[in-house]
């Protein structure tokens, strides 16, 4: 496992920002780490990177434990925090080969990410005349300096245009081939585009934990119907695998289905069957932006 978390709980003063949360990435994965604001999420990736000590509880990077491994465990992640810190007055170049000398990372390395994060353009540049894209995108050149085995992104796409999110997305997809890659982030497309698997996490503690995969695979199926007039929704209930119905607004009802197959020619059937004409019909699933507010807005 690249990383293991174990009944990690953080205490600021009476506020307990983690309680015993759990979790393990295998090497390779690209996780989601999901949560409103103040949920707990930068609080754990800062306790994975030795940046925070955890009130009780333990976690191991590349085996290393964060407690009394801080070295090792440091030379094994590259971290981009939420607030990229970058000296603007130094030319990107020059940061790189800075910062790349407290590692002994040749020249020619140095240039290797220079080019694979596309910067070849702004590399004369001083990093405080670049975009945020661009800003960005010297961040994560910066975490890759020493080649670590695992990235952690806190909030690596805040404030992006959609061309810098689609170029720093391709990124992240492109450097998390060959490393795990943690990635915190509000933007559930980013998540849905990127990620192997999502967790979930609100008022300090995991709510959930799953491939993306089986996520699709799970999607609660919802059919939005609109017939020529009002029916009773008792009616529609008695359609197979119906959980639930719904009269969104004048003769629209949303029909929610618990199977995986199209339930589309059952709700055509009905109709035909039934002497109504169907002035739309649409198949719906549950996404995950919508998972994620029924999750964290639970009381």
């Amino acid at each position: 496992m690249s990383i293991v978390v174990s009944n990690i709980s953080k205490v600021y003063g009476v506020q307990k920002a983690l309680n015993n949360v759990s979790f393990s990435i295998e090497k390779g994965e690209i996780v989601g780490f999901l949560g409103p604001n103040g949920a707990g999420k930068s609080t754990m990736m800062k306790i994975l990177t030795t940046y925070l000590k955890a009130s009780e509880g333990d976690a191991q990077v590349n085996n290393f434990h964060v407690s009394n491994d801080v070295l090792n465990v440091q030379k094994s992640v590259g971290y981009l925090p939420e607030h990229n810190p970058l000296y603007l007055d130094m030319y990107v170049r020059e940061y790189l080969q800075f910062n790349g000398a407290i590692y002994k990372a040749p020249k020619s390395e140095i240039e290797n990410l220079i080019q694979q994060t596309g910067l070849t353009s702004e590399a004369h540049k001083k990093i405080g005349q670049l975009s945020k894209g661009f800003r960005q995108r010297v961040g994560l050149a910066n975490a890759l300096l020493h080649n670590p085995d695992v990235l952690i992104l806190d909030e690596p796409t805040t404030g992006l245009d959609p061309n810098q999110l689609i170029e720093i997305r391709s990124l992240i997809k492109s450097v998390g081939k060959e490393k795990t890659v943690l990635l915190s982030t509000h933007i559930m497309q980013e998540v849905e585009a990127i990620c192997d698997r999502v967790i979930i996490i609100n008022k300090g503690e995991i709510v959930l934990d799953k491939k993306l995969e089986e996520l699709k695979n799970e999607s609660q199926q919802i059919v939005e119907v609109e017939f020529d007039y009002r029916i009773e929704e008792q009616a529609l209930l008695k359609l197979p695998k119906v959980e639930k119905v719904e009269n969104t607004s004048g003769f629209v009802y949303q029909i929610y289905f618990n199977s995986e197959k199209d339930r589309r020619g059952d709700v055509f059937d009905y109709a035909h069957d039934n002497g109504l004409k169907i002035l739309q019909l649409h198949q719906k699933n549950t996404t995950l932006e919508k998972l994620f507010i029924e999750l964290t807005t639970q009381k």
